[in-house]
Order: structure tokens, then C-alpha cells, then sequence
């Protein structure tokens, strides 16, 4: 134990001695969590939409068939009470649902009017904002086309309700986003770095050749990274709350259970990565290119996954990036229960096991 204790305190001192390393993993995080306030508009495509339907007349079938029709969205399920819309939310079944009202029809016949609800999921405003847009361009031309063949001079209002957030900022989106990137960052790339250091300058084989066991060694380096990340995490939790005014509505609890579960994710990521790296540069290269770039792009924090390329989408369930964001987004946004982040949870421990044995595996052939 004294072992441990001394090495995770010669790590520390390694890292608060090196200026760039402190501004990378404390400073950089801020900086990035001020710039990131504002959205990326990007195209939507393939959506999952909802339908409540209380009249099942005509008109509502041609507007529903409309939708169906469309490129941006894919009808994903039929309600039968208001009731169950909120559950289909949580989720994660749909983004959008639209509600007729009872007397569709009629109420187009005799007071040459009518109301149609959109509910839209606004825990990423952006995403909501187009959406929305989109389906009043197509309730817009269906109306249009109506009008021409069967009734003169009526209109379809459309009542627009957003959960979550209300308010559409940009920022409910973005730290979730800005969350996952940090801890890749922190974690992943730092941690493999800061072990490749080690064989560069020859030290490394000095500490396997302790008899202090590998695995302690590389779990004191490991330490003062865990430690860092969750301060991190605690400061952008304390920014965004005070500063940007980001609610947080689920448990605290859960909320730091996934966010530890992720940093120990990324953390085997660099171990991983330095298995397989030589130099301090190589290492770099590697985080680049298969976690920073992708955790940025392929996570949803700034594009809908469901719009991109088959094999991109498929790449994405790989990223853990993308995992963590849709689960902090649930508990901190929406403020949903636990059970209904039980997926991203599972994926993530999957994640970490598969890693791990990996990295323990390569590592052990290295000692040979």
C-alpha cells in the first residue's frame, strides 16, 4: 500500500509540475465549455414521430401519410391516449409526436380551422427547432394541396408544446456534448500519454523491474487522472448550473454512478492505447483519430446520428462518447429514472469489460 500510495503521489507531482499538461486537463475544459453555447443547425433525417390520432378521419390520414412520406421522419408508433406520449419520450422512441384533436374533419368543415399539437422532445433545442420546422413546412403543403381539391379558405394552426426545454437554449444540448468530449480527453488521451512517456525515457522498464506488481504501477498512474476528471465534472456541473443556467433534474446520484463508469471507460481506453503506441506521438495520433475527432462527431453532440451513412451509424455504437451523452442527457435534461438508461449503462460495462481484458491481455505480452 505504501508502494501505491508513493507512485500515485510521484504522479501527481508529475502532472502539477508540467504547465501545459495543468492547462490541458483544467483549463481547457472551461474554455471549452464557455465556447460551446451555441448550436450547429444541421439537417435531420429518419426520425421517429408519433402519432396520436383522436378523429382517424381523412384529412388526418392525408397529413399522416404526408409525414410518412417524408425523408425527415419515420412513423414509429400510433397512440392511443395522451397518457402514453411522456413514457415514449423517456425512452428514447420518439422525438416528435403530433396530437389531432377529436372532430377533425368536422371542425375543418364548419369553423374552417383547425388545431394540431406537436410535442417535441427540446433536451437538444437544435435538433427540436428543425424538426419542428420540417413538419410545419409539410402540415404547410398538405394544407395547401387540401385546400385546392376539397375546402376553401380553412387553416391548420399547429399548438407546439417542447419538453425538457422549454426555452430551446443551446447550452441543455451542449454540455452533455462537451461532458463526454472532456472526460475522452482528460482520460483517454493524458493517461495514454502519460504511460508512453515512461518508455520513452527508459523509466518504465525501471518500475516493471521493481517488485512492485505492473498492475499497481499502472493503477497509481491512473489515480490522479480518476481524481482530476471528477473535479472537472464537478466544475462543469457548477458552471453550467450557475453560470449557464442548465437544470439539473435527475438524480445526482446516477448522474455521477455514469459519469464514473465513463471516466473508468475512458481511462482503459489509454491504457489500451499505450499498449499499442511506442512514442508519445504515436499515442496522440491514435487518440485523435479514433476518440477525439470521432467522440466529437460520431457521438450526436453536434449531428443526428440517425442521418448519417449506415456504416457511420454502426461505427457510432461503438464510440462510448455517444452512450454517455444520450444517458447524461436523460438524467440531467430530462431527469428520467434509472431504468430508463439501464441500455447506455450495459453498453458502457460491456465497454469497460471487453477493454480491460484487451488491455491486460496486450499488456501482459509486452512484460514478456
Amino acid at each position: 500500500m505504501k508502494e501505491f500510495l508513493t507512485f500515485t503521489k510521484k504522479e501527481f507531482l508529475h502532472i502539477f509540475r508540467d504547465t501545459w499538461t495543468m492547462m490541458i486537463i483544467l483549463v481547457l475544459p472551461l474554455v471549452m465549455m464557455l465556447l460551446f453555447g451555441y448550436a450547429v443547425t444541421t439537417e435531420i433525417r429518419n426520425t421517429n414521430i408519433g402519432i396520436l390520432d383522436y378523429s382517424k378521419d381523412e384529412t388526418t390520414r392525408s397529413i399522416i401519410n404526408r409525414v410518412q412520406e417524408s425523408e425527415y421522419f419515420t412513423i414509429s408508433n400510433y397512440f392511443n391516449s395522451y397518457d402514453e406520449i411522456d413514457q415514449s419520450f423517456k425512452s428514447s422512441e420518439n422525438s416528435l409526436v403530433i396530437v389531432f384533436g377529436e372532430n377533425f374533419s368536422e371542425n375543418l368543415l364548419h369553423l374552417r380551422k383547425a388545431d394540431i399539437q406537436i410535442v417535441a422532445d427540446a433536451s437538444d433545442p437544435n435538433a427540436a427547432k428543425t424538426l419542428v420546422n420540417y413538419l410545419s413546412n409539410i402540415i404547410g403543403s398538405t394544407l395547401k394541396d387540401l385546400n385546392k381539391t376539397t375546402i376553401e379558405n380553412y387553416e391548420i394552426k399547429p399548438e407546439l408544446k417542447l419538453l425538457y426545454n422549454p426555452l430551446m437554449k443551446s447550452s441543455y444540448n451542449f454540455v452533455p456534448g462537451v461532458m463526454g468530449f472532456i472526460i475522452i480527453l482528460v482520460c483517454a488521451m493524458m493517461t495514454s500519454i502519460s504511460i508512453v512517456r515512461e518508455k520513452e525515457k527508459g523509466t518504465m522498464e525501471l518500475l516493471l523491474a521493481s517488485p512492485t506488481s505492473p498492475i499497481t504501477i499502472i493503477v497509481s498512474k491512473l489515480i490522479p487522472y480518476f481524481v482530476i476528471s471528477l473535479i472537472n465534472i464537478i466544475t462543469i456541473f457548477l458552471v453550467s448550473y450557475f453560470i449557464m443556467g442548465v437544470p439539473i433534474n435527475g438524480s445526482l446520484f446516477w448522474i455521477f454512478i455514469l459519469c464514473i463508469l465513463y471516466i473508468l471507460v475512458s481511462l482503459s481506453l489509454g491504457i489500451l492505447i499505450s499498449t499499442v503506441s511506442d512514442t508519445q506521438l504515436m499515442a496522440l495520433v491514435i487518440s485523435a483519430i479514433l476518440l477525439l475527432m470521432p467522440s466529437m462527431l460520431l457521438s450526436g453532440m453536434l449531428f443526428n446520428i440517425e442521418s448519417m451513412p449506415l456504416i457511420l451509424q454502426g461505427i457510432a455504437q461503438a464510440m462510448p462518447a455517444k452512450w454517455f451523452i444520450s444517458a447524461i442527457r436523460k438524467l440531467m435534461i430530462m431527469g428520467v429514472d434509472a431504468k430508463y438508461v439501464l441500455h447506455e449503462f450495459g453498453a458502457l460495462l460491456l465497454m469497460e469489460v471487453i477493454i480491460i481484458g484487451i488491455s491486460l491481455k496486450k499488456f501482459k505480452k509486452r512484460l514478456e
